[in-house]
């Protein structure tokens, strides 16, 4: 027989949260929906513009659940929206969601439930949990469901916080998931995913967001190969390596991609695909869910929430070798660490730009 839990279940307004939800309720566990409020300003995409709170909370009603909103608006600053800002300023590539998992949903939630009585927390992410009986604790696992898979977007959460963490779309895929909230007559089960950064408006887009934050620098464009200058670009911090949209280059037959950029020189570099390929990946800010990579350790990688894990070399002084050439991995963006059979969330860390460059 299960033991009966009072759980918090982060609710978004979206259908994985539903079903999370109704899941656990099923269960016969003691469910309380909790929406996090977390960004102060306009939103209209994500999990933070008022309809989704609103979506949230008539899900709860229909499931016969209590729902709260908690706020951390305050911490949302500091934790994402500000780093988010300061990591542009830096031509880096950050990722929001996954600050956002680690210090707010699986940290400040999780400590909060924790006070407040409940017995564990629980989201709509699609991974799995398993109990280590040898070391006695829980590891974090990719879902049954490769292809929807979000273990990489959990890979630097505090481990501490898998001791109460449930995930019930573990062993579900994205359409049984909403066949469920069909049958229960969920207003989500059609809901489209957000995949937007919610304190980002869709009509304004990070340019609009960052204008008045940071001073934006327009760049020259130089072809890789000829060192030819190709006109300027208007902001070299809206730029991302691998980049090949809104680049304004269309005079090569093949497709052209940003290789680097250069702030002192007020430069950005691009090329054909092929350039963007590399075997190092230079690293900091490690962070293991398990025991610290020894040094020279075989692992897989993974460099992007879509991406496949590859075999890779992980060394401690800073660095991951890949066995095969791979797409370069931009600034800023998180590498996660897999055992080798690509199942098991050993860590993850933060990429830095080549020290060698």
């Amino acid at each position: 027989m299960v033991r009966k839990l009072k759980i918090a279940v982060g609710m978004s307004g979206g259908v994985d949260s539903s079903v999370a939800a109704a899941l656990l309720s099923e269960q016969g566990h003691d469910v309380v929906g909790v929406t996090l409020k977390l960004w102060g300003g306009q939103s209209d995409s994500g999990c933070c513009s008022v309809s989704d709170v609103e979506d949230a909370r008539f899900v709860a009603k229909k499931l016969g659940i209590d729902h709260h909103v908690w706020g951390f608006v305050e911490e949302f600053n500091e934790h994402v929206v500000y780093p988010y800002v300061d990591s542009h300023a830096k031509y880096e590539t950050p990722n929001p969601c996954i600050e956002c998992n680690r210090h707010l949903k699986f940290d400040l939630m999780a400590k909060r439930a924790v006070r407040l009585g409940f017995d564990a927390i629980a989201t709509g992410h699609y991974a799995r949990l398993k109990f280590d009986e040898q070391k006695q604790i829980p590891v974090l696992m990719r879902s049954l469901d490769l292809k929807k898979d979000q273990s990489y977007v959990l890979s630097k959460i505090p481990k501490e916080a898998l001791k109460i963490c449930k995930f019930p779309l573990g062993d579900y895929t994205k359409p049984e998931v909403r066949q469920v909230a069909e049958k229960l007559g969920l207003l989500t089960a059609d809901k489209p995913d957000s995949q937007d950064v919610c304190f980002i408006l869709a009509t304004g887009g990070r340019r609009e967001f960052l204008t008045d934050k940071i001073k934006l620098n327009s760049a020259k464009i130089v072809e890789d190969s000829s060192n030819e200058n190709l006109g300027e670009i208007e902001a070299m911090e809206l730029l991302t390596i691998g980049q090949r949209r809104d680049i304004g280059i269309s005079r090569y037959g093949q497709r052209q991609y940003v290789l680097s950029l250069n702030p002192d020189k007020k430069e950005v570099r691009i090329g054909p695909a092929d350039k963007l390929l590399t075997r190092n990946i230079y690293f900091k800010e490690s962070h293991f869910l398990l025991d610290e990579l020894k040094d020279a350790t075989t692992i897989y990688v993974q460099g992007s929430a879509h991406g496949r894990p590859v075999k890779s070399t992980f060394f401690a002084d800073g660095k991951v070798v890949f066995d095969k050439p791979q797409r370069k991995v931009a600034p800023g963006q998180i590498i996660a660490f897999y055992d080798e059979e690509n199942l098991v969330v050993l860590g993850s860390a933060t990429v830095i730009a080549n020290p060698h460059d």
